[in-house]
This record gives C-alpha cells, structure tokens and sequence, in this order.
C-alpha cells in the first residue's frame, strides 16, 4: 500500500470520538478483535492493532492491515437525592441523564515484515476518554448546562523481533493527542486558584509522550506467556483547565502494566487470560480526594492538593475464548471485570465522570473471505452498576457528600465494532 494510503487512513482513524469509561476511563481493550474477547491479547496476537495490547505481538501476525470502528453507546446517571437551598444548593430532587449516547471510535493498524524475525508497524486508536452532557445545570451552583469531555488519541510506531523461535519483544512510541472541555462549573468559582481557568473555557489541548514495552514467549506447544509495561504519559498541562486539574492542570497518563497467558489446548479453541494494573492514584487529578472542601482545608481546586475524583488503582481481569467453527468462521466471546476506581465519598465531584461499571460481557465472529480477506464484528455489553453518595458534614465532605447532598451515580454501556483486514 502507497505511503499516502497509509497516511490518510492514520488520519481517519484520528478522527476519534472517545467516549469510554469502562475499565476507569480506558477501553476494555484495543482492536475490534481483542475486544471481543473481553480485552485479553497480551499472549494472543490477533491482527495488526496488536501493538496496542502488546508491541511484542506484531511479529507473529505477519504484514497485514486492519481497521475498524465501534459504536459506543454509554447511559449515564447522576441523581440527587435531597436539597438544602439554605446551604447554595439548588438543584431539584431528581435523574438527570447524560443526553449523547452514540459515539463512533474508529481504530487503525499496519503492520510490515522486515525479513522472517521483525516487523515495523504503527497503530492509532482511543485510549480512553470520558463524556458526560447534561441539557441542565447538574452541579449546585452551575448556571449553564453540566458537560464534559476527555479524548485521548494515540499514534503509537512499534518495533517488534523475534529472539528465538519462541520469544519475541517490542517497543511502541506513544505519541498522544489529549483534548479536554468543561461547562457549569460556576458553582466552584469561590474554590478555584484561577477563575480564568476553571469553566466554560472551549476545548483545550495537551501532547506528550510515553513508550510500551512487552514479551511474548511460547513455554510449551501450547502454552504462551506475555507481559508488557507502558510508562507514564508525560502530557503538557490544559492550560485553559489550570484552576480545575490538581497541579495548575496537569492530567498525565497513568502508568499501567501486566501479564497475560494463552492457552490452545487444539486446532479449534484458544483461550487467554489478562491481569492489568493502572496507577490511577498517581495521577493527583485524578486521585486526590474530591471530598475535601477548599473552604475548609484551604486548598484551592488547581492547586497541587486540590481536589481531585478520588480514583484509586484499579486491577482489571480480562478472560476470553475463540472457537474456529469452520474454516471461513472463528467465533469469540469473552469477560471483563474491574471494581470501579471511585467511592461513595467522591461521587458529587464524579458527575462528571461516573466511571461506575465493573462487569463486561464481549462476543464477535470473524468471516474469513474468498481472497482471505477479515470481516470481524463485536458486541460489549457493560452491566448497569450503581453507587450511592454518602452524605458528609458540611465540612469536609462538602464534595464527597454535602450536608444532606449524597448524589448517586449510575452506568450502563454497549458498543457494536466492525472491523476489516488483510494480509499483505
């Protein structure tokens, strides 16, 4: 395929719509195949959006080229449960649903054999991201409508050898594109370190940089391991949100790593099974703790300290399976599941990213065509999961839970992916 082919597709796989929330704020997984499977592919390559699981796996899928998209579909929450107009706050008793519901997240890979033991390729897709929008004042205080938005794009080139026969590694740059925006935060304007750089400020945009790093090793004739470590993203700060993030805006990518196994007990049926650790609570934007009043703390939102989501780390478990039903049909059906990184003490601040669900159900096919070309389809369905606030003191909880103010959140999620490859 020409280089300009090439370039265009990078470019409308950057056209990303980012709008997940299902483990935290990433996706359950990357590719429309390893979605499928509940995220799992640390040790189970499947096509040339590898990379974005484990850049060791790209030698072992050959030169290919795959690209898709996924309708993600989130149904967001926030209900307040009591009011106490004596206290500022004025929003009625009452859910308040998040009104954009579809989002499209389209995702890229190349792949090229360099000789039989490497491979160079790029893959570009959504890390994760969050969105809510309301068509009122969700936020005490607010006095235009509730809305936010976080995408995060990654363009990630990979290198990928083989060792031996059975190990191989490989290395991502991860160049990333973040956007942030925020509405209806006015009801904070006492609590901010910079008026200017709170609400309503437009789109801002932050680049940095970070690398990914992974091992694939087949231990048996049916038995493969891998592991993969991805550094901290060391983004430029939203300097237009410097009165909203801890640290005058900054709002990294977290560290994540893990370990994966794949298991092909015959021909027709692999298993594999993922743990991922993300260091949501180095992030202090996202880890301090939301619950504590600038009022009575004294320390500012934008401030090193300052109030936070109250994300901690979070352990994600991802199981799949594929059956090759016959030789032009592989099916896939798989299961994810990490707690939710927040808590009932941070749920007012997380109205604006109710990262609630826990439990995902995947399934897909793949057709194999005539000229052996791939048609791939998926299916996520992330089960509703609720949290109640607990109300705090009028204290120190005055965003964890004001004096009467426990605010519930709740989530549910589907997507639908396609996908196309090929060999080249």
């Amino acid at each position: 395929m020409k280089i300009k082919k090439i370039a265009a597709l990078i470019a409308v796989a950057g056209l990303s719509g980012s709008a997940f929330a299902t483990n935290g704020y990433f996706s359950h997984g990357y590719g429309i195949k390893a979605k499928s499977i509940g995220g799992a592919g640390i040790a189970l390559p499947q096509d040339a959006m590898a990379a974005a699981t484990n850049p060791a796996g790209m030698v072992s899928v050959g030169s290919r080229i795959d690209f898709g998209a996924d309708l993600f579909m989130p149904d967001r929450t926030a209900e307040w449960t009591k009011t106490n107009a004596g206290a500022g706050f004025n929003v009625p008793i009452g859910s308040y649903t998040s009104g954009k519901k579809q989002f499209i997240v389209p995702e890229f890979g190349y792949n090229r054999m360099i000789g039989k033991d490497m491979s160079l390729g790029v893959v570009v897709y959504g890390n994760g991201g969050m969105n809510t929008t309301y068509d009122r004042a969700v936020l005490a205080g607010g006095t235009t409508n509730t809305h936010s938005n976080l995408e995060q794009l990654f363009i990630s080139p990979t290198l990928s050898m083989r060792l031996t026969p059975e190990h191989s590694v490989g290395v991502s740059l991860n160049l990333v594109r973040q956007t942030f925006v925020a509405n209806g935060l006015e009801g904070f304007a006492a609590y901010t370190s910079d008026m200017g750089g709170l609400t309503n400020r437009g789109e801002d945009v932050s680049g940095g940089a970070g690398v990914k790093v992974g091992w694939a090793g087949q231990i048996a004739s049916s038995v493969t391991l891998g592991a993969v470590y991805q550094s901290r993203t060391r983004m430029s700060r939203f300097s237009k949100y410097n009165g909203l993030f801890a640290e005058n805006g900054d709002f990294d990518i977290p560290e994540n790593y893990g370990i994966g196994v794949a298991f092909k007990p015959n021909a027709t049926l692999a298993i594999a099974a993922d743990i991922v650790e993300i260091k949501y609570g180095d992030i202090k934007s996202l880890a301090n703790d939301g619950s504590v009043h600038p009022v009575m703390s004294g320390i500012k939102l934008g401030a090193s300290n300052g109030a936070g989501f109250g994300w901690s780390d979070q352990t994600v478990y991802k199981l799949g399976m594929l059956y090759q039903y016959n030789d032009s049909l592989l099916l896939r059906a798989g299961y994810n599941y990490a707690k939710m990184p927040l808590n009932q003490r941070n749920t007012y601040f997380n109205i604006l990213a109710p990262a609630t669900v826990e439990s995902h159900l995947t399934l897909g096919a793949t057709w194999t065509m005539a000229d052996k070309s791939e048609l791939t389809v998926s299916y996520m369905h992330a089960f509703n999961r609720s949290l109640s606030g607990t109300g705090g003191d009028g204290t120190t909880g005055a965003f964890g839970g004001a004096a009467g103010y426990p605010v519930n959140l709740k989530m549910d999620q589907k997507a639908i992916g396609v996908a196309y490859g090929w060999k080249m």
